[in-house]
């Protein structure tokens, strides 16, 4: 389905999902519990450390866990050291761009997932709404797709049908984002800012994405396109 750019996308339909968000800024809590709300999530409950995101997982009832990564007690609660893996929600991790390779041994597959700060709004609510969809009809739970452009967060690869693309870190970042938001245009800024975690030259960003696009697009149709003066997106060609 071809998005419209001048329409604002309706909000998913989470049917009165639970949430929990755990971090320690209270400002970025107040934004996610604002942004959920409007969205039809219920945040039922919040907690500023690690200490206390685990005790309110073992007391309440959760269907998706905002997770601060930078706080303690990460790895024991993704493992499921102290709550079985099975009895826990999906967790949506919020990272840096610099920390990012700390979280990935933690990443289950398809059970959680991350956004990198400074966070997105529309980024959080796209990936909620991926994660609570469950597994994926193939069986492949660790997986995001586009036509037969295939991602993998669970080993950071990805592939065009069966051909692996073998991008750098920067690269698969990249994909991802225009990914996660495939038939929207991304400003420069925006991409610059999700990929580095801070703004860059335009002509950085320019050899990124053409790098990009030499490796996924040696395939009919293109996948990767230019909106001149705007930005880039990624999806079939509009006609």
């Amino acid at each position: 389905m071809r998005a419209n750019l001048t329409e604002r996308p309706a909000p998913p339909r989470t049917g009165g999902r639970d949430v929990l968000i755990v971090a320690q800024d209270t400002v970025e809590t107040d934004l996610l519990t604002t942004t959920l709300g409007l969205a039809g999530y219920r945040v039922t409950g919040t907690a500023a450390t690690g200490a206390e995101g685990i005790e309110r997982l073992t007391r309440g009832r959760f269907d998706l866990v905002v997770w601060d990564a930078t706080l303690p007690d990460l790895r024991d609660v993704a493992r499921g050291r102290r709550i079985a893996p099975e009895e826990r929600p999906p967790l949506l991790y919020l990272i840096t761009c610099e920390y990012l390779h700390t979280l990935l041994p933690v990443l289950g597959r398809g059970r959680d997932d991350y956004v990198t700060r400074p966070v997105r709004t529309t980024e959080v609510l796209a990936r909620a709404q991926l994660l609570l969809r469950g597994p994926h009809p193939s069986g492949d739970r660790g997986a995001a797709e586009y036509a037969d452009l295939v991602l993998d967060d669970a080993t950071c690869q990805a592939r065009r049908g069966t051909r692996p693309l073998g991008l750098t870190p920067a690269e698969y970042r990249l994909l991802r984002h225009l990914l996660a938001n495939a038939e929207r245009v991304l400003s420069k800024e925006q991409i610059s800012r999700y990929v580095w975690g801070e703004f860059r030259a335009s002509d950085a960003i320019e050899k990124l994405v053409s790098r990009l696009r030499h490796k996924v697009d040696r395939e009919e149709p293109a996948l990767i396109h230019t909106h001149r003066g705007f930005g880039y997106w990624l999806g079939h060609a509009r006609g």
